[in-house]
Order: C-alpha cells, then structure tokens, then sequence
C-alpha cells in the first residue's frame, strides 16, 4: 500500500507514525510530505518533523521525503496524486497538543477536496 504521509510538528508526526507502525510491511510504501507557508522563515519545526518520521518508519517500508512550498491543503492533495497515494494520514491538529479545534484548518480543508481515503489520527495530551 501506498501512504502519503502530512507531517507538521514533531508530535503530529510522532501520533501518525504510531498508526503507521502497526500496519506496515516491507511492501508498503510512504511518502512524508512537509509543507512550508512561502511566509514561514524557519524551517526546523518541518525538518524535525521529517527526521521523526525516518527514524521510526524507515526501518518499516519504503519511506521518501518531500518538503514543498505552498498551501498545505493544495500541496497534501497535489503529492497524494502525484505519487498515486493509497490513503492519505494527517494529524487531526497542527502544532502543539491541547489546541482548541478537534480538527484543524489544513486537516479540514484535505478531508473537504481528498478524493481518496484520509485517516484523521489523534494527538496525544502530553
């Protein structure tokens, strides 16, 4: 199976590869795709993010890197059909845990336009 994986901040990222971890084999594949605003000038916090994803699936399955540049939401749909993604895993929340939302703006605007499976993960209260 192919998955495309959003990454944002390090704690939504460490919530989605726990979901990951139990379904993937050496068949699979995943995509980590960070997506950096044109308006956002540091980025580590995408990086960081990145780097968790390779340490805790890159053992698992084929696993590739994207950063982008761009809207979020636009950027997400765009590599999911690029790669021809089978089902698309996003964090319900950017940033960090305890935010007002249950679902945030980007994870909102991908589950209005996603034209194939998008699982929504839970954030962990740290």
């Amino acid at each position: 199976m192919r998955y495309l994986l959003a990454t944002d901040s390090v704690h939504t990222t460490a919530a989605a590869c726990d979901y990951l971890q139990g379904r993937l084999d050496a068949d699979d594949a995943v995509l980590a795709v960070h997506v950096r605003s044109p308006a956002d000038e540091d980025a580590r916090d995408g990086r960081e993010a990145l780097n968790v994803a390779t340490v805790r699936l890159g053992a698992v399955a084929g696993l590739e890197i994207d950063q982008r540049t761009g809207s979020p939401a636009e950027e997400l749909l765009a590599a999911a059909d690029e790669w021809d993604a089978e089902e698309l895993v996003l964090g319900a929340r950017g940033g960090a845990p305890g935010t007002e939302s249950a679902v945030g703006s980007t994870t909102r605007a991908v589950l209005d336009a996603a034209t194939r499976p998008v699982v929504i993960v839970p954030q962990e209260d740290l």
